[in-house]
């Protein structure tokens, strides 16, 4: 569905898109994650032939975006990380506005407005002005009128910014939805712990690298060994912190709810070692639990450029 080789992007002497390249199959949803400025957005709108590549190419079903990027548009709904609702237009108005940029037929536009906004559960919103419509309704229409000429790929950066969990479960819905339906999603975001749970890959990108790219089970496996660690102790949390900043083992200590959470590279042999040393140490442990790898530590240790960061 989507291939991407050797992309890169230059602003003078700034490398925003550093020779990344990684393949997205149709009927995936593809997590796209990575910080601000990490490079997500740069290489969205290089994929919807809405920027310029420095080299590299951008295939969409076989189509290469920068030869032919009318013909790949046909192929794509983007939905960029800002709403570009008009706010003086009724919802069916702004629907019927954009089938008219697709050249939909007049005769065509209503049962197709009708069905996506059934889709994203804005029928009874349909004579609203857009203006009136919450955030995540605003979001939503958005991902409509991405959908009105039936593309196979949607392009999607950051859709859930700045929802509520309840908006942010609703757009969850629909993209699950747009699987089931056979559409092919990408999606960028730094809400790790929600794409863990709707993405079959992901791809992690860090000052404009692709530093690890597979299905979410591969990347996990990759680090096997990489778990989050919660403990507990009389002893005052700053002294622990500070004797597990000193493990070659140990990254990313933080404090939370009088607990100390850190991420751990090492097997159960190592941890059996740290526990031990901690309480060599004087340090008085009253809970030592492993909570498992998540997504969340596994992009930070990848991610991680020697160096803690800061709490």
């Amino acid at each position: 569905m989507l291939k991407v080789e050797n992309l890169v992007k230059k602003y003078r002497k700034f490398l925003a898109v550093d020779n990344i390249s990684f393949e997205v199959n149709a009927g995936e949803i593809y997590g796209f994650v990575g910080a601000n400025g990490a490079g997500k957005t740069t290489t969205m709108m290089i994929a919807c032939g809405l920027l310029g590549a420095t080299s590299g190419a951008v295939y969409i079903n076989g189509v290469d975006v920068a030869k032919s990027p009318r013909l790949a548009k046909k192929h794509i709904g983007y939905m960029p990380d800002f709403f570009g609702v008009y706010d003086d237009l009724k919802v069916s108005e702004y629907m019927n506005f954009y089938c008219g940029l697709h050249e939909i037929p007049i005769n065509e536009r209503q049962a197709i407005i009708d069905s996506l906004l059934e889709l994203v559960n804005l029928s009874n919103k349909k004579e609203f002005y857009v203006d009136h419509l919450s955030r995540g309704m605003k979001q939503r229409l958005c991902l409509a009128r991405s959908l009105v000429h039936d593309p196979s790929l949607l392009i999607l950066d950051e859709p859930a910014s700045g929802l509520d969990p309840r908006a942010r479960v609703e757009m969850r819905e629909v993209l699950m939805d747009l699987k089931d339906m056979g559409k092919t999603v990408i999606i960028s975001s730094h809400i790790l712990s929600e794409l863990a749970e709707i993405c079959t890959s992901i791809g992690i990108i860090h000052n404009g690298k692709m530093v690890s790219s597979g299905s979410v089970m591969d990347i996990q496996n990759q680090m096997k060994h990489l778990s989050k660690i919660k403990v507990k102790a009389l002893t005052d949390v700053t002294l622990i912190r500070t004797f597990l900043k000193e493990q070659p083992l140990v990254s990313q200590v933080v404090l939370a709810n009088g607990l100390v959470e850190f991420s751990f590279s090492g097997n159960d042999e190592d941890k059996y070692m740290l526990l031990q040393q901690l309480l060599e140490n004087g340090i008085k442990v009253i809970h030592f639990e492993e909570a498992g790898g998540s997504l969340e530590s596994i992009f930070m240790h990848i991610t991680e450029e020697g160096g803690e960061a800061s709490d």
